[in-house]
């Protein structure tokens, strides 16, 4: 900090430099001073300037050192107590300065409390049309198992699967910032989700003829249930959606050194390439795969990554052109669990 004030008061050394050249100047050329000391003369200037800057340092620094302050409890305070304790200052100017921040703090709030309650009111409206549309879904699911023409049927059951995951991943992507109070942890087999979300996408893999093995997954895990499943269905969709037709989607658990459990799923498709996969989870990121269908969105994985991480849970990726891709779930265990839970 010293070396910062020197550099902004570099005006007034300058000055005082030059002060000191003319004095000295005056008592050689002036006849009237031969016989002062020049050298006690700018021995005793020089002293007394550097105590007027060590004077000045300490005064004008005490505003900064405050400031340092109260950025150091930035983390610690909430915004208003962060504003009660913003320093006034001193000096005219450092008053000046104080009462400019404030008032652009203060406007600064004002819109972004504007902004929030735009953004509360824009989900209720998303929230309030999806249950509006759930209900003539559900009517269409019902006139879909009502027809007789089976090759019908299941065309416009594929149909109504594709809007149902839209207004499904729609749904959570409203919910996602609120997920801290909308989640609820319980102990759950991983069976009993896999089985239940492969259910839902049972047309969809007769149409591609695609199977399931599934292995070792009577395991149990601490997680929230409902988010878990979005998690497990986007893998999923993503899963039978890149997969070639007649192949297979492997579901297994593994244990990790440290004990970690891990759901791994396996698909045979077209993979994903090295120059894509650091960019998978961004939002709205399709990549050179997601462009060869236009059912893809960029958001499921974007979905499943934020709300995973909520869980604690850590999403892995292996995939290789040609090949197929490897989705992981690593779930934490139980002492990182309790420090997740209590952030």
């Amino acid at each position: 900090m010293l070396l910062l004030f020197l550099k902004e008061r570099k005006a007034w050394i300058l000055f005082f430099i030059v002060m000191q050249i003319w004095l000295n100047f005056i008592l050689a050329l002036d006849v009237a001073f031969v016989h002062t000391s020049t050298i006690y003369i700018n021995s005793v200037n020089i002293i007394l300037f550097i105590l007027f800057l060590a004077w000045r340092f300490f005064i004008e620094t005490r505003y900064l050192r405050k400031l340092n302050v109260m950025i150091q409890l930035e983390k610690q305070l909430d915004f208003d107590t962060l504003l009660a304790l913003f320093p006034d200052g001193c000096t005219p100017f450092e008053h000046l300065f104080a009462e400019a921040i404030e008032e652009v703090v203060l406007k600064s709030r004002e819109e972004l409390n504007a902004v929030k309650v735009d953004f509360s009111e824009e989900n209720d409206r998303t929230l309030i049309w999806i249950h509006e549309m759930k209900t003539p879904i559900t009517a269409i699911r019902l006139m879909i198992d009502s027809i007789e023409n089976p090759i019908l049927q299941k065309k416009m059951e594929l149909e109504w699967l594709r809007i149902h995951l839209l207004l499904d991943q729609q749904l959570h992507n409203t919910r996602l910032p609120s997920i801290g109070i909308d989640n609820m942890m319980e102990t759950i087999v991983l069976q009993k989700i896999i089985h239940k979300e492969i259910r839902e996408l049972l047309a969809w893999c007769m149409e591609k003829g695609i199977g399931f093995d599934l292995v070792d997954l009577e395991v149990e895990v601490l997680t929230d249930q409902k988010w878990f499943s979005f998690i497990v269905r986007q893998l999923l969709t993503n899963a039978v959606k890149y997969s070639d037709e007649n192949t297979e989607i492997r579901v297994f658990v593994t244990r990790d050194q440290t004990g970690h459990v891990l759901l791994h799923i396996q698909d045979e498709g077209i993979g994903i390439s090295k120059a894509d996969l650091p960019r998978i989870f961004d939002k709205s990121f399709t990549g050179s795969t997601g462009r060869l269908t236009t059912a893809s969105t960029g958001m499921g994985l974007y979905l499943a990554k934020n709300a995973a991480e909520k869980l604690g849970i850590v999403v892995l990726v292996q995939s290789e052109l040609g090949v197929g891709t490897t989705f992981s779930l690593c779930f934490p265990l139980k002492n990182q669990f309790l420090q997740i839970s209590s952030r």
